[in-house]
Order: C-alpha cells, then structure tokens, then sequence
C-alpha cells in the first residue's frame, strides 16, 4: 500500500473546497422542480404513435369538464370502435391511476439527482471551562456515486413508463374486444327477435291449418317446440347482450345517463385480406413494449452491478468539516468516519448483483421467445376465424340465398308445402346467427393479435358486410 507523505498531501481545506463545489454543481443541476405529469409526455406519445389515440392526464377541473365534453360529443351518435378507445384512455379513472405513476417516477428520478442534506453538530460541554463543538457534515460516497445513482434512477423511469404503456395497451385491447362483443351480442339479440316472430307467425299459421285440417298435430307441435325454442333464444340473446355492453360500459368509465350509449347495428364488415405471419412476428419484436421494458431491466441491473462493486469496500463514508472552541481558543479541523470491512467485505453483494443480472438477462430472453410464440399463436387464431367468416361470407350464405330463392320457387308453383318452406327459413337463420358469431370470433382475434403485436394492425379495406343483405330477406 502506498502512503502519500504529509507536505504533499493537499490541505483539508482544499478537500473541503473541492467537494463543495463538486456538491454545488450536481445542486445546480437538480434544484429544478419535477412537474407531477411530467413523466406522462412520454407515455401519451407512445400510444399516440402505436394507436392513433392521445391520453389526457385529469390534473383538475378544467380536465374534467374537457373529458366530459368529449364524451359527451362521441356519445351524441353511434359509438365506434375507434371512439370507445378514445372514450376509454381519457376516461377510466383505473388508467388515469396509472398515469400517475409516470410522474411518481418521475419525481424519483428527480430525487435522484439531488444531493443529501448535509448534517449540523453542535455541542457544548463544561467542565471547569466551555467548550463548544461545531460540525458540518455530508455524504462522501452518495456525492461521489451520484451521477451513476441518477442513470440507474433514469433506466428505471423508462422502464416504468413502458409498463404504463403496457398497460394502456392492454385496457385498449379489453375495450375494443368488449365493443366487438357488445356490438355482436346487440346484432343476435336482434337477429333472435326476427327468429322469434317469424317462428311465432308460423306456429300460428300451423294452428288454423290443423284446425282445418290442413296440418297434423305433429305439425303443429314441431311448429310450437320451435316457437318456444325461440322465445327461449331470444332470452339468452338478450342477458348476453346486456352483460357484453355493461362490460363496455365499465372499460369507458361511464356513469348515469352517460351509459345509455348507442352502438352500431353490425359489425365492421370482413376485411378483403389479413396480414401475413412474417409481418406479425417482425411488428412482435420490434413493437412490444414488454421486450423493451425487460431490455431497460437489463440494462438497469447491469448498472447495478456496477455500482454493487463501486461501493463494495465502502458503505459510509461522511466526511465533516469540525471546528471546536474551547474557551477562547478555536480550532478548526476535519473529522471522517469510516466503515471498516472487518466482517462484511461485500462479497455477498457483489454476487448478489450478478445473480440478480443474470436472472434479468434469462427473463429478457423469454420474453422475446414468449412474444414470438404469443404472436404466432395469436396470428393463427386471427387468420383461423377470419377464413372460417371469409367461409360464411363468400360461399354459406350466398349459397343459402339461393337454396332459399329455388325453395320459394317451388313453393309459388305448389311443388312444396308450406312445412318445406320453414324448414328451409329456420336453416337460412341459423346460417346468418353462425355467420355473425364467426364475424364477432374474428374481430376479436383481431384485437388480441394487436394486442401481442403491441400496437396496431396495417389498414385494409374491408368488403362488403352480407348480413346486411340476408337481414333482408323475407321472413315466410
């Protein structure tokens, strides 16, 4: 070990003179005050960017009363899908409590550039004369670990806020699966009602034919069991439909009259092609934000690490500026205060923190294989029920369309009864009610694919809706 000699060592003086000027520069650089949303900027131009959609931050209310007339104006008409998502990132008061931890991160990230208050002795004591003792101290180790303290602080931040983010993605797939839900669930209930009064109109007609003897009675019970049936299936189309829009209702935020929405009659019509594998896999690892925030945990921990071996033989360090008064004599000095590695030389911290890393970097790459496998699975749910609704659309129903016109045909030329003719209206029914449920399975694999894309899908030009059409066609 080599000793400096005492001419050539500097003065305490200096010591102290440096230190301070290093504690005032890093006070200069911290003495501004965190905005309590600053660190919420950040997180509303991520989700600007990836859906289209900007957060607002309520601070007050002047907020409060430009959300509700928000609301109010997106209610006013029939609510999209798009505007749900507007209506549910600017107000669900569960998000607006996760905004908010942005700026506590924030607030720490300042805190962490800011020096630790220094420390004031005074003593007197008498004994036979007075002496007073005066001290003015601070932290050697937290001044000089400071700046990497502050990139740890700031690492963390991010992290922070891509997990905010995180979670005003995932709140944004919830919701635009429940409208789908809810707009599907609206559009059998209606669909069911149909079903119901026609099936009622034939079960009546089936009565005066038996009554004329026109018809059995198992004629008549067949007609009876499938009006009863759907009385039945317009019930559970109904608490269906009103479970699916209060779910919508709750991912809003909505209360009191404001629940009264109007949504769409249908669905979005089908779009004309779906995206490929590869293009869902590369926006996968490129967009989610769980393998950007596991990769600033990373990073995080690996400073850590460093900062664990920094500070391994030194846990405190205070170095004081003493100046002691006995009588009328003053003497100045300074005093430090060392820890000495007798028992502890932080061996154990230093393996810690690697361990810790090593944990950190495995996760990361599990999240990585998880987004991969996610996205695929995702994409072939998607791409499953889109070619089952593409199905329906371009080959079921248009062939029930025609099935249905030639048993017409044949009804209005007397080649078949009138039991023929409903037997074939009950299956053109059941087309359309499996088509609608194919066209809601899709939207909502739709929604979960954005969701394990991490934001959302390439825009494609949606075809023509045919349950618009089949709505119209008659009802014997």
């Amino acid at each position: 070990m080599k000793f400096t000699p005492r001419h050539a060592r500097p003065p305490a003086r200096v010591l102290l003179l440096r230190s301070a000027a290093m504690g005032a520069a890093l006070f200069l650089a911290a003495c501004a005050s965190p905005s309590p949303d600053a660190g919420f900027g950040a997180v509303a131009s991520t989700i600007a960017q990836r859906n289209g959609v900007e957060p607002k931050l309520v601070r007050g209310q002047h907020d409060t009363d430009a959300v509700r007339q928000l609301v109010t104006e997106r209610l006013a008409k029939p609510l999209d899908v798009d505007s749900a998502v507007t209506i549910a990132v600017v107000n669900h008061p569960g998000l607006q409590a996760t905004y908010w931890e942005a700026g506590i991160a924030d607030a720490d990230l300042a805190q962490a550039g800011r020096l630790q208050n220094p420390t004031f002795g005074f003593k007197r004591t008498h004994n036979g004369e007075v002496e007073i003792e005066r001290s003015l101290g601070f932290n050697l180790v937290e001044l000089l670990t400071k700046p990497l303290a502050a990139r740890i602080e700031r690492r963390r931040f991010e992290q922070v806020r891509l997990q905010v983010a995180s979670a005003v993605q995932a709140h944004i797939a919830a919701t635009r699966r429940a409208w789908f839900d809810a707009v599907a669930a609206q559009q059998s209930r209606a669909y069911a009602k149909q079903v119901q009064t026609a099936a009622e109109a034939a079960a009546e007609l089936t009565q005066r034919m038996t009554n004329v003897g026109n018809a059995s009675a198992l004629d008549r019970a067949q007609q009876q069991v499938f009006s009863a049936e759907a009385a039945a299936s317009t019930v559970r189309a109904t608490k269906a439909a009103t479970a699916a829009r209060e779910k919508l209702v709750r991912l809003l935020g909505l209360t009191g009259s404001e629940a009264a929405l109007t949504l769409p009659d249908q669905l979005p019509a089908l779009p004309d092609q779906p995206i490929t594998l590869a293009e869902a896999e590369r926006i996968a690892v490129r967009d989610r934000l769980d393998i950007q925030a596991a990769r600033i945990e990373t990073e995080e921990t690996a400073a850590s690490l460093g900062l664990s071996r920094t500070t391994r033989f030194i846990n405190v360090l205070d170095l004081a500026y003493v100046r002691n008064t006995a009588g009328d004599v003053s003497a100045p000095g300074y005093e430090i205060t060392l820890e000495i590695p007798l028992f502890d030389w932080g061996s154990a911290r230093v393996a810690k923190a690697e361990a810790i890393y090593m944990r950190s970097a495995s996760r990361l790459a599990q999240t990585a294989v998880d987004a991969r496998s996610e996205a695929r699975e995702a994409y072939h749910a998607y791409r499953g029920s889109y070619d089952v609704a593409r199905q329906y659309r371009d080959q079921i129903i248009p062939l029930r369309k025609q099935v249905s016109k030639e048993t017409l045909l044949r009804y209005n030329g007397m080649l078949i009864g009138v039991f023929e003719l409903l037997a074939d209206a009950r299956a053109q029914r059941e087309a359309v009610t499996a088509y609608i449920d194919a066209l809601r399975e899709f939207w909502t694999d739709d929604a979960n694919l954005q969701a394990a894309l991490g934001g959302k899908l390439p825009p494609s030009e949606p075809a023509v809706n045919t349950t618009q059409e089949t709505h119209k066609d008659r009802q014997p």
